[in-house]
């Protein structure tokens, strides 16, 4: 009787040696990421107008009362310097970076469009109709109110796109979901800027968190949308292994005990809460999402499991990179971190565009 047969080809013994192998390249590229990450994290933390050695910065990490010391005191100054302005930035580029990777991940996994995104979707402009709808509606200012209508706004456009994308007897093909991201985008950025340009109050606050940035932003904020993205972030996680066996096919799925309904309603609620927590509270930030699970791909394959790990590792080096290189190549000025992405991830997403074959999600 001939051998048993999996898609992978026989079975045989010799089969659990490549997957070692395999496991042990991803994890070690995990590690690698890890530590581009602790790289990226210090030197966000030492360079800016006033440079600090990387020394004195794990001095203040290590001794953070030094910033109640002498104010003449040299070492106090860098302290409040790390501690007080760019800590906190550094922490909003990492949750940010940590959000949209994972949901650029999972968005280009449940719908298998390579051009997923939550800009090229139009996620991002109704993440921010609902906020000028909040600013000029109910006199919403604060990041508290900004969440819930970015969550809200994220979550109308997704489900509309979804459903246009769908339309057509092919379903929700890449091309038809990138048209039906782009038009409603288009058609939401058109009524915000009409909106915002009536009513100078709003467009004053409005023109602050339009640009992607982690400069002057409260602090406080990633305290009030933390929980929200942490939930994201396991919501991300524990959909994995069910979107690996979606991959495979709708009706498979089902056959290897996947509720199908149930993943995309979970999935898509991950991505709501990680896209419109992020933007509440950064602004819209370009191509994070569409550029770096491509880049986690390369080296991990399609298995999801390391996917979206990757994706939030790498979407966290890239953000906070991002913010170091506008401190440094517009010194003493800044570069806001969302002109610095779409640098990054334009060519990106036209390198994927003019592909004639994308690999299968």
């Amino acid at each position: 009787m001939a051998a048993p047969t999996t898609p992978a080809g026989p079975a045989t013994s010799a089969a659990p040696a490549p997957a070692r192998s395999r496991r042990s390249r991803r994890a070690a590229g995990l590690v690698v990421g890890t530590l581009a990450l602790v790289v990226a994290v210090l030197a966000s933390l030492a360079v800016g107008s006033r440079g600090i050695a990387p020394g004195h910065v794990l001095d203040v990490l290590l001794e953070p009362a030094l910033r109640f010391g002498d104010p003449s005191d040299p070492r106090s100054v860098d302290a409040v310097v790390v501690l007080d302005q760019r800590l906190p930035r550094t922490l909003l580029g990492l949750a940010a970076g940590i959000a949209l990777g994972a949901a650029g991940a999972l968005m280009q996994a449940l719908t298998r469009n390579p051009l997923a995104d939550p800009g090229v979707l139009g996620i991002t402009w109704g993440a921010s109709a609902a906020i000028v709808l909040g600013i000029v509606g109910f006199g919403v200012a604060s990041v508290t109110g900004y969440v819930w209508f970015s969550l809200v706004g994220s979550a109308v456009v997704a489900v509309v796109v979804y459903l246009l994308g769908q339309s057509g007897r092919s379903g929700a093909t890449p091309a038809r979901l990138a048209l039906a991201g782009t038009a409603i985008g288009a058609s939401l950025q058109g009524i915000v800027y009409a909106v915002v340009l009536v009513d100078q109050r709003s467009f004053d606050q409005f023109r602050v968190w339009r640009v992607g940035s982690l400069t002057g932003r409260d602090p406080g904020a990633l305290v009030q949308v933390g929980p929200i993205l942490l939930l994201g972030v396991l919501l991300a996680l524990g959909v994995c292994r069910s979107l690996n066996a979606l991959a495979l096919g709708e009706e498979t799925g089902k056959a290897l005990g996947v509720r199908v309904t149930r993943v995309r309603a979970v999935t898509g609620l991950a991505i709501v809460l990680l896209c419109g927590g992020a933007t509440a509270v950064c602004g819209p930030i370009a191509f994070v999402g569409l550029a770096v699970p491509h880049l986690a791909r390369a080296v991990t394959g399609p298995d999801q499991r390391w996917v979206v790990p990757y994706s939030m590792v790498l979407g966290a080096v890239l953000v906070v990179g991002a913010d170091v290189v506008g401190r440094v190549v517009a010194s003493p000025a800044e570069l806001e971190v969302g002109v610095v992405t779409a640098f990054v991830g334009a060519p990106v997403f036209l390198a994927i565009a003019r592909r004639r074959r994308v690999v299968a999600l």
